[in-house]
């Protein structure tokens, strides 16, 4: 990383002192009610710490999507601050909703229906090349949508700000990402009373260039943003995104590696950094977590029996379930990284003989057309020959007491019936197969241009009796209602023995804290805004369960090293080990609860409050 980058770090305010707030706090983010990506999580999360300092001045502004508005959201009678605006968005013809989400809280919620402004987008688009010179092309639905709702948020604050009786001042607007912050140019024009925090939490610019420049960080300072952004043909949304960050009174990101973008793609250093944070008490569960582990890693065997076992067998006592996940960005997460350590750790592990199998799941939604037919077939015919078991224990039990009672000792073979003999026999015989198990669970559309099989197939990692470490490559979510795990996401994750999440490019990262909250060590990398962040607060986190790649100024040929290292280091763990670093990982999970980061909001929300002050 240059050091042009590194010359001004954003400042990280320390904890404030306050009496309670003044005035009125909207958030508006294109993922309230909606579950799109990692926005989601931030905002709800810590909805709680927001009611517990705002109270029933906080409410959320969101996108109506019907879809999810019917499980998420509860309509009600708007309170009788926020009537009048309410109504003079209606008589402009749009459609607004006031209730409740649905989630710990309950805070008060408006969805804007942007459908309803498309009459006046051509209108609104006229504005933001006049006022803005932004230019948006016709025939972009999303741009339009993102637009729409901009121009409805707008007149909201427009009619807050004017209404009578007036709304408490300071007003204060918290938007997030280009989606939701595309009102801000308008609303600062217009000059409105409204104090505004920008929050970026990952530029849109940024994503794109770390996918396709493996030295994107050495690069930063010397790009030209409006030629990048023309060449990915992302300049309309970049420029929305760049109007907000210049806008909003106050700009913000989640971590310095996201700072050191925004001052380069978006030519403004951030005010202040919001890292992330959970809620915590909904993911810990300490005095039983070790009995959540044994319950969910057994659903694990299960799979792994049907889908490994018709091939080929090995010790499960002797198994360790190692897992990453995440949207599908082959570099950004990390994906190639791991690939390569996994290879790296399978020759290791047979040069010292060791006694261990790993089991690598990859679970990363793409496009496909259906599950394996080999795959589905191992899992119904695993179930047969479990059902024929138990009903042969049964059978036998009874027989054996049976005898026993009577003070005979019986032959076992001769408690056993032909039938159930013959039936076991048969299918034991139609399990076994001699191919080796597959690699992806998956049809995928298009495996020739699959970045993950190709690498597997490089590495040969093809999942050969030899090799200790095996590949199952699940290209969907895991869910209650998928057939071949029947676990949730929650479930599975208990279930494993480690997280890796070595992200190339990663604003901030929710899984790495995710894992640690559910008691499951993880590996994170320096690049990440979690790993930079929790390197600069806990220097030994790798006690605490939680190991940082270094992948800052550092080939990856050097970090597959590193890690793979580390992953021969966690496979050769005594299971007491195991056993306390989990404990020590939901202690390290505590320091980011939202009690404790949310001073960060509040800091980011008293600055733009003071911008407000005569």
């Amino acid at each position: 990383m240059s050091k042009a980058g590194a010359e001004k770090r954003p400042k990280v305010l320390p904890t404030g002192t306050h009496n309670g707030p003044e005035g009125y706090l909207f958030e508006v983010a294109w993922e309230v009610c909606q579950q799109l990506g990692g926005i989601y999580t931030v905002i709800r999360s810590k909805i709680p710490s927001m009611i517990e300092r705002w109270g029933e001045r906080y409410c959320l502004i969101g996108p109506y999507n019907s879809d999810t508005a019917a499980i998420e959201f509860d309509e009600a009678e708007p309170p009788k601050l926020l009537r009048p605006a309410l109504q003079a968005l209606r008589a402009l013809g749009y459609q607004a909703h006031f209730g409740h989400w649905l989630v710990t809280g309950r805070p008060k919620v408006i969805l804007l229906d942007f459908r309803s402004a498309m009459p006046r987008l051509i209108e609104f688009k006229y504005f933001f090349w006049e006022h803005h010179q932004i230019s948006t092309p016709k025939d972009d639905h999303e741009i339009n949508e993102v637009l729409a709702f901009g121009l409805m948020v707008c007149e909201f604050f427009r009619a807050l700000t004017r209404q009578q009786p007036p709304c408490p001042a300071p007003v204060i607007a918290h938007f997030h990402e280009w989606m939701g912050g595309a009102a801000i140019p308008e609303m600062r024009r217009d000059n409105l009373p409204v104090g505004i925090v920008f929050t970026t939490h990952a530029t849109l610019l940024g994503r794109y260039l770390a996918m396709s420049d493996p030295w994107f960080y050495d690069h930063l300072p010397f790009i030209n943003w409006q030629n990048d952004a023309r060449r990915f043909n992302i300049e309309t949304r970049v420029q929305i995104e760049r109007a907000a960050a210049h806008g909003a009174h106050i700009f913000t990101t989640v971590s310095n590696v996201t700072a050191m973008e925004c001052k380069y793609l978006l030519s403004r250093e951030v005010d202040l950094v919001l890292p992330n944070g959970l809620n915590i008490e909904r993911f810990i569960a300490r005095h039983e977590s070790e009995n959540l582990h044994k319950v969910y890693k057994e659903k694990i065997h299960q799979f792994v029996t049907g889908h490994f076992f018709p091939s080929y067998n090995f010790n499960l006592d002797r198994t360790l379930y190692v897992f990453t996940s995440g949207r599908y960005e082959y570099r950004n997460k990390g994906f190639d990284l791991t690939l390569e350590a996994l290879a790296r750790l399978n020759y290791k592990l047979k040069q010292a003989g060791v006694d261990l199998t790993v089991v690598m799941f990859i679970i990363s939604r793409k496009p496909f057309r259906s599950m394996l037919a080999d795959v589905l077939n191992n899992k119904a015919m695993t179930e047969e020959l479990h059902q024929t078991c138990m009903a042969i224990k049964d059978q036998l039990g009874e027989r054996l007491f049976e005898a026993a009672a009577r003070g005979q000792m019986p032959d076992l073979n001769a408690l056993m019936d032909d039938y159930w003999r013959l039936r076991l026999r048969r299918t034991m015989q139609a399990l076994r197969t001699a191919r080796l198990p597959m690699i992806v669970t998956h049809d995928l559309l298009d495996q020739k241009h699959d970045e993950v099989l190709n690498q597997l197939r490089r590495s040969n990692l093809v999942n050969k009796p030899d090799d200790p470490v095996k590949i199952v490559y699940h290209p969907d979510f895991i869910t209650t209602t998928n057939p071949l795990f029947s676990l949730d996401y929650d479930q599975f994750v208990r279930g494993c023995h480690l997280g890796l999440f070595p992200s190339y490019y990663e604003p901030w990262g929710y899984t790495p804290v995710e894992c640690l909250a559910r008691g499951i060590p993880a590996v994170a990398s320096d690049l990440s805004g979690f790993g930079n962040y929790i390197l600069s607060h806990t220097p030994d986190c790798e006690k605490k369960g939680l190991f940082v790649v270094k992948r800052k100024n550092t080939a990856d040929t050097n970090a597959a090293d590193e890690l793979s290292d580390y992953l021969f280091k966690f496979a050769r763990l005594e299971l007491r080990d195991r056993i306390t670093l989990r404990f020590r990982a939901q202690e390290l999970a505590e320091q980011f609860d939202w009690e404790k980061l949310i001073h960060y909001y509040n800091e980011a929300h008293a600055a733009a409050a003071q911008q407000m002050s005569p």
